[in-house]
């Protein structure tokens, strides 16, 4: 085999996968249970292998530790830092990731000790530099939903305008004028209705859309 003349830096790739759950915006983390960073948790990630690119290495990843596939995933960042990852010199390809909560069962595999959601707004001490890409992540994402369809991505096969209305403040972290909203979200013609409706508690019963082509994000400006 030919060897060259110069060491070459490994190439990881980790995965940020949001979802809302309790009406709030949720991170998965798994639990390493190797070193380096024994104990901690971490995105879902790990090193590419020869024979496959960088998104098949996410999925790989993503589903042999966490359990899941099939998700929205959609390239990141690259992060480069060299004493990013004390074993040797690695560099890695994040990718963030978006799934209806109802859409998965975790299973902690491989090196991953325990899989676990996690509240934005409390997350727990992250190995290597994933608290950087996570930020990154959801700047992204916050950023994304005012070109976008990317919301979408959150919902079940059916659901309410209140609950996709909901999914956006979620995100924002602010309240949304409810008419203008559902102005401009049936403006999109990104969904449809079922021609079936959903009670909730003692109002009216509301009706159930779906989005027309949902596995696509659609930019919208």
């Amino acid at each position: 085999m030919y060897q060259y003349e110069f060491p070459h830096p490994a190439i990881t790739t980790d995965i940020v996968l949001f979802t809302i759950r309790d009406k709030q915006l949720k991170l998965l983390l798994v639990r390493r249970g190797s070193e380096p960073f024994k104990g901690t948790w971490a995105l879902p990630g790990g090193f590419m292998q020869i024979d496959e690119d960088l998104e098949s290495s996410a999925r790989r990843e993503l589903a042999e530790e966490t359990g899941i596939e099939g998700v929205y995933l959609e390239q990141l960042y690259t992060f480069g830092a060299v004493d990013r990852d004390p074993r040797e010199r690695v560099v890695t390809v994040a990718y963030y990731a978006l799934a209806a909560s109802d859409q998965m069962v975790l299973r902690a595999a491989t090196d991953a000790e325990a899989v676990d959601w996690f509240d934005m707004d409390t997350l727990p001490e992250l190995a290597f530099d994933h608290r950087q890409i996570v930020a990154m992540a959801h700047k992204r994402l916050v950023a994304k939903l005012d070109y976008s369809t990317i919301a979408f991505q959150f919902m079940p096969q059916e659901f309410t305008l209140s609950e996709l209305q909901d999914v956006y403040e979620i995100i924002l972290r602010e309240e949304l004028d409810r008419r203008n909203f559902r102005k401009w979200i049936l403006a999109l013609e990104q969904i449809e209705e079922t021609g079936r409706e959903k009670r909730q508690g003692a109002h009216r019963p509301a009706k159930l859309y779906r989005v027309i082509d949902p596995g696509r994000v659609e930019i919208i400006k």
